[in-house]
């Protein structure tokens, strides 16, 4: 909890002022003890000792709780907001077709995927890109959760798999309408390179995040190290999942057989490179505890609120509570 200090100061001033008033608590309750039994103070029935002292308690800590609250105290809340977006990127090559996760890699990936938009907090948008040979936006920032899980549903197998462009265009759904040029990160830069824009601290973008799931490696399209360098530019983290079994898996298509493995170098160089996490998911189970970790990991803002209603609210209730207990033991507030 936090204190406006020029207020603060009132408490200060005032804790002096606490003291001074218990001290005329014990000293007025001496007199009228004195007073009731003249020239026998010493053996006045005493009143219970317990109470006298429980009531002057909380009449002092009332006080100095209204103190603490004419401070306007200000406690943090942290906070999901509709600005902030997730969007997931899946890869949909053809490796996606191994029934080394039952039923299948793909249909395990949307199972998972979908219960993950589900169970965002409510004020969390939620984008979808698919990416194969190419990357498209297939669902836009939305929070409306059937539209992204509907997405998902209508995921089709493709050829290639060019994760620099699903991280490009999950890039372009974060930042729609701003240009986003690969050319500025290249290593080095082409001779005709546009100036790159100042560079923020990879991982600070508060109101995003990509989550970029694949079975294998890349394959065509832009350089996937180049497309994080371009999302570390602009602060944003990706976090990278390689999803398949340990040994990897034989996809046959039009009569050819492939050995499809996962870059896990490359995926734990993309996470490095933006400040996000690699994870690694071996099956559905797996891969829904991934996601449910990226949900705790979401970026909360923290909301400053000020809290004088509430502590005065509780001074008042320890004042009532004083005052209670000291008429329930002598029938006035003393």
């Amino acid at each position: 909890m936090k204190f406006l200090w020029p207020e603060l100061l009132w408490l200060l001033v005032l804790l002096p002022l606490l003291a001074a008033a218990r001290m005329w608590l014990l000293r007025r309750r001496r007199d009228q003890l004195a007073g009731a039994w003249p020239g026998m103070f010493g053996a006045a029935p005493a009143a219970n000792p317990g109470r006298v002292r429980a009531s002057e308690l909380l009449l002092l800590v009332g006080l100095a709780v209204l103190i603490v609250a004419m401070a306007r105290p200000m406690w943090s809340l942290p906070e999901t907001g509709p600005d902030q977006t997730i969007v997931l990127a899946i890869d949909l090559s053809g490796s996606m077709a191994a029934a080394d996760i039952a039923p299948n890699r793909l249909a395990a990936a949307q199972k998972a995927a979908k219960k993950f938009v589900q169970e965002l907090p409510r004020g969390v948008q939620v984008a979808v890109v698919a990416y194969a040979d190419s990357a498209e936006l297939v669902q836009p920032p939305t929070l409306v959760r059937e539209r992204a899980t509907e997405a998902i549903d209508r995921f089709q197998l493709q050829g290639g798999t060019a994760i620099g462009d699903g991280i490009v265009t999950a890039l372009s759904a974060l930042f729609p309408g701003q240009a986003l040029d690969l050319a500025s990160v290249q290593q080095p830069p082409p001779a005709h390179a546009v100036p790159a824009p100042p560079a923020v601290a990879p991982g600070s973008y508060a109101e995003g995040l990509i989550v970029l799931l694949t079975d294998g490696e890349n394959t065509m399209g832009s350089d996937p190290l180049d497309a994080a360098r371009l999302a570390a530019q602009r602060g944003v983290k990706v976090c990278t999942v390689g999803f398949g079994t340990a040994d990897g898996a034989i996809v046959r298509s039009e009569g050819a057989s492939e050995h499809v493995g996962l870059d896990e170098v490359g995926l734990k160089e993309i996470a490095r490179l933006t400040a996000g996490e690699y994870f690694r998911a071996t099956n559905v189970d797996e891969l829904k505890q991934v996601y449910s970790e990226l949900k705790s990991r979401l970026v909360t803002r923290v909301h400053e609120t000020e809290a004088t209603a509430v502590v005065a609210g509780l001074g008042a209730v320890l004042l009532l509570a004083a005052a209670g207990l000291s008429l329930w033991r002598s029938g006035a507030v003393a």
